[in-house]
């Protein structure tokens, strides 16, 4: 039973990457830019939705599969009720990628794509330091298989330097223009 018709399902705008591509950094950007616009908008982030769950699972495999179902199944909850949700999440295969494509309305999907060299000289969270030296396991891109998107509706290139601002500018481009979202009004209607 259909609770919502069709005419009124929101969007998901999947973004994923290696970690230390800027998928939180980007996703927030964009929700910062799009919020005021689209009050409807909910960013959902891999790391918060695993605090939210009480950090309940390990970061090996079978776990990181476990958290993309949980990221899918309320995204698609959520876009179903008229939402428009960012998700910014790391792991990947091809058979969730494309249970996404084939379940989730409006499905939108960005690959932040990043040599392991551009993320290990960021390595935010010193995890890629911490895994060469034989501290941390279960690292996505070294010791878990990073499975790099086939078809992704966007692909940006981290490792030519944009700034976060300057993506975020052409996603929203992308979007407006594949009828994810509605463009929103610049600041200069307002007289910024």
């Amino acid at each position: 039973m259909q609770l919502v018709p069709e005419s009124h399902f929101g969007s998901v705008i999947w973004v994923t990457g290696l970690s230390g591509a800027g998928k939180t950094t980007l996703c927030s950007n964009l929700y910062e830019r799009l919020k005021p616009g689209l009050p409807q908008l909910v960013l959902l982030d891999g790391d918060v939705v695993r605090q939210a769950f009480g950090n309940d699972l390990t970061h090996r495999e079978a776990d990181r599969i476990r958290q993309v179902h949980r990221l899918q199944g309320m995204s698609n909850v959520l876009a179903r009720q008229g939402l428009t949700v960012i998700v910014a999440v790391l792991y990947n295969n091809p058979d969730l990628l494309k249970w996404n494509r084939e379940t989730i309305p409006n499905y939108f999907e960005i690959y932040l794509k990043a040599s392991l060299d551009t993320v290990e000289a960021r390595d935010n969270k010193g995890l890629y330091e911490a895994a060469r030296a034989g501290r941390m396991p279960d690292v996505v891109g070294l010791d878990i298989p990073w499975h790099e998107p086939a078809a992704p509706d966007l692909t940006v290139d981290v490792d030519r330097g944009r700034s976060t601002p300057a993506i975020a500018e052409e996603i929203i481009d992308r979007l407006c223009d594949a009828g994810c979202i509605e463009r929103p009004p610049s600041l200069t209607s307002f007289g910024l």
